[in-house]
């Protein structure tokens, strides 16, 4: 097996073992996400997926801030408890994913030769955003899973990325899962 597919197969099993985790709210999704997204950062850069390179970077750094925050619930509380987004929690999700699609696909097509400049960054952007609320448990982070992993599925076969391309098919009916899961936590709360 060639070195790029073992590393793509090896980022792909802890990418799908950290959404699995997610799935069920286990504190675990941070540290498996921490080794999937580090090894994704060398993977997109040699496929010329610069913005889902940065993203990674990005997915690196909230997964320990996910990991600092979902061990330290609010005053009062044992966990942080699974809740829908507050006010708040779009605005930031907002200013993170409109913001990050403006300027990631204005750095993609004036500085790199990225030949999927709009898909890049649209699923980079949206993953920003949604990284955002899965740190915070917010339910509606599973939303911006699934559409960011259906619009994966197609950008990482078109980059000749078969593996990757069909974990995005998993992540999507992990993402379809977790989402459900969690609307019946936060119902319940």
């Amino acid at each position: 097996m060639p070195v790029l597919s073992l590393l793509e197969t090896t980022a792909a099993i802890f990418g799908v073992l950290s959404v699995l985790l997610a799935r069920y709210a286990h504190v675990g999704v941070f540290p498996t996400g921490l080794v999937s997204t580090l090894l994704y950062i060398y993977i997109c850069f040699g496929a010329g997926l610069y913005a889902d390179m940065g993203v990674n970077a990005w997915y690196a750094s909230m997964s320990v801030y996910g990991w600092w925050r979902w061990t330290r619930p609010v005053p009062g509380q044992a966990v942080l408890p699974i809740a829908f987004a507050n006010r708040r929690n779009w605005r930031i999700f907002t200013l993170l994913s409109g913001g990050s699609l403006l300027a990631i696909y204005f750095l993609l097509t004036h500085y790199t030769d990225s030949t999927v400049p709009f898909a890049d960054a649209f699923t980079t952007a949206l993953a920003i955003g949604g990284m955002y609320l899965m740190a915070e448990k917010k339910v509606e982070n599973w939303i911006a899973w699934v559409v960011v992993d259906v619009a994966s599925i197609f950008l990482y076969a078109y980059k000749g990325l078969p593996i990757s391309s069909m974990q995005f098919v998993i992540f999507t009916v992990l993402a379809l899962w977790g989402w459900h899961s969690w609307q019946k936590t936060a119902t319940a709360a």
